[in-house]
């Protein structure tokens, strides 16, 4: 048997290699390959010796040849094929090792330069692996060193790598493929492109999931490739407790989003994908006490999000509920130390700094599938509080402390399904209604909730009031200030109902509907 060897990562290379050769494989490798190996001492041939060539534009070409790729593709089934080889004295290679030039991380590198980028594109290596894994039934392709150990474990326990074994190494190594051409592409392209005609998207596995939405549902958590710090997919560390599920894991995506927001220190609350208790305080204990107020029945079993570091007081606070995922930057010792004893409660450590994601198609992109196909948007991004821009529409206008009620109210209500009506009062959430139909509907949740907190509330509303019934709602409950975007045929009326109540209202003149 021959394998051919041409790898940038050599992580296991010279244990494979040992391996390979202790079964009487003979070794072929290309330049760095084999001054690798040898170094480690081991009988290697090099290709041009193979292929009677030298490597030449600086190893732009070393392995493209007949006899690299006759060997690698005849099928050995084939009288006709193995005769062309014997005619041509050319032999067959039985495996290819080959690993890609890191072009992700010299593209990705600040400050990189176009020829750096482009002589970090490989030719060679995806050409070897497609061959290789075409020819799958005689030729064995690694790509991977998590798969070396178990490719000689196999080979020793059963004589041979059976052919599901070598199938499966060849959907690895032609999605490997895939992925390495989704980068270049997505770099060549560049930002300005952002819905291209065609397009392929890179997904990395992070781990399975306990199950989907249901148990019956099986799942998995995959990472967009590239994206790396500040994403649940990408840089989250679980401290404690059960796997997670995939519905733990939108709602903690959905909480996390939530309280990066806020520059003050947050605590969220959030069930089933909607905030049911958001405040912000300096003292974090006080911040949850008044975010489990907002809705206590609600966040009975829900994911907790916290923007600052959990202190041992603050879990102390938080262990006398019940709730699924606890996510924040860090826990200190004496907070694992509360929580430790729930040994089933999830803690999650995720930095609150802005996500890093790749440049390209996929990168900062929201993905929605539908049957047949996906819906691709960009996101939705909140404005600064200094650019939020605050349009008056009323003769009363809000007071300073209305209006940090409003700007508060109007950052949550982005995180909660349409229809979106969220009431707040001293930076705390007292009410919210959301995924109504109506949204006269959603406004009478929003003040059920609440109850007599509504009296003096900011309310914020997603989008605009189509019919003055939703102002009218409000103002019977209490509430002294409305946030939406305004828009509506009848925003006219909509005022006049707010002008009627004494409400201040004032429009920004941009919606985020949440479906």
């Amino acid at each position: 048997m021959r394998a051919i060897l041409s790898v940038s990562d050599r992580s296991g290379l010279v244990d494979l290699a040992q391996g390979l050769a202790a079964r009487g494989v003979e070794l072929v490798a290309t330049g760095g390959t084999r001054a690798h190996l040898a170094a480690a001492g081991l009988p290697v041939t090099a290709v041009d010796a193979l292929t009677g060539f030298p490597e030449i534009l600086e190893g732009r070409v070393k392995t493209l040849h007949p006899a690299i790729y006759g060997g690698l593709l005849a099928r050995r089934d084939r009288p006709a094929d193995l005769a062309q080889l014997d005619a041509h004295g050319l032999g067959l290679i039985d495996l290819v090792v080959v690993n890609l030039y890191p072009f992700r991380e010299t593209s990705g590198r600040p400050g990189v330069q176009l020829p750096e980028a482009l002589e970090q594109i490989d030719i060679g290596g995806p050409s070897l692996l497609r061959a290789a894994a075409k020819n799958f039934p005689a030729v064995i392709v690694l790509c991977d060193p998590a798969d070396y150990a178990g490719i000689l474990a196999e080979w020793d326990g059963d004589g041979g790598v059976s052919e599901t074994t070598r199938r499966r190494l060849a959907a690895r190594a032609f999605g490997h493929v895939a992925a390495y051409d989704t980068a270049v592409a997505g770099y060549l392209r560049g930002p300005g492109e952002r819905f291209p005609a065609t397009a392929t998207l890179a997904l990395q596995k992070v781990q399975d999931l306990r199950y989907g939405e249901n148990p019956h549902q099986q799942a998995a958590l995959y990472r967009t490739d590239g994206s790396a710090g500040g994403t649940l997919a990408g840089s989250t560390r679980q401290l404690q407790g059960k796997e997670l599920s995939y519905n733990n894991l939108l709602d903690a995506d959905g909480v996390l989003n939530l309280v990066r927001e806020f520059i003050t220190p947050t605590i969220a609350i959030v069930k089933h994908s909607n905030p049911c208790g958001v405040a912000s305080r300096d003292d974090l204990v006080e911040a949850f006490d008044l975010a489990l107020a907002g809705d206590p029945v609600s966040a009975f079993g829900g994911i907790v999000g916290v923007n600052r570091p959990v202190t041992g007081a603050l879990a102390l606070a938080l262990s006398r509920m019940f709730f699924e995922v606890i996510l924040a930057p860090d826990f200190d010792a004496d907070a694992r130390h509360v929580l430790g004893g729930k040994r089933h409660l999830r803690l999650l450590a995720v930095p609150m700094t802005p996500p890093v994601v790749p440049d390209q198609f996929g990168g900062g992109l929201v993905f929605r599938s539908i049957d047949g196909g996906m819906l691709v948007q960009t996101p939705d991004p909140s404005p600064d509080e200094g650019t939020l821009p605050l349009r008056p529409q009323t003769t009363r206008h809000p007071t300073l402390t209305e209006i940090s009620d409003l700007i508060f109210a109007w950052r949550v209500a982005q995180h909660v399904k349409s229809n979106a009506i969220v009431l707040a009062k001293a930076r705390m959430v007292v009410g919210v209604g959301g995924g109504q139909p109506s949204r006269v509907d959603s406004v009478r949740i929003a003040v059920g909730k609440a109850g007599r907190r509504a009296a003096g509330s900011a309310l914020a509303s997603d989008a605009f009031f189509p019919f003055a019934d939703g102002v009218e709602e409000a103002a019977k409950a209490g509430v002294a200030t409305i946030i939406q975007p305004g828009g509506s045929q009848n925003d006219a009326q909509v005022i006049a109902a707010a002008e009627a109540a004494g409400l201040a209202m004032v429009f920004t003149g941009q919606r985020h509907f949440r479906h």
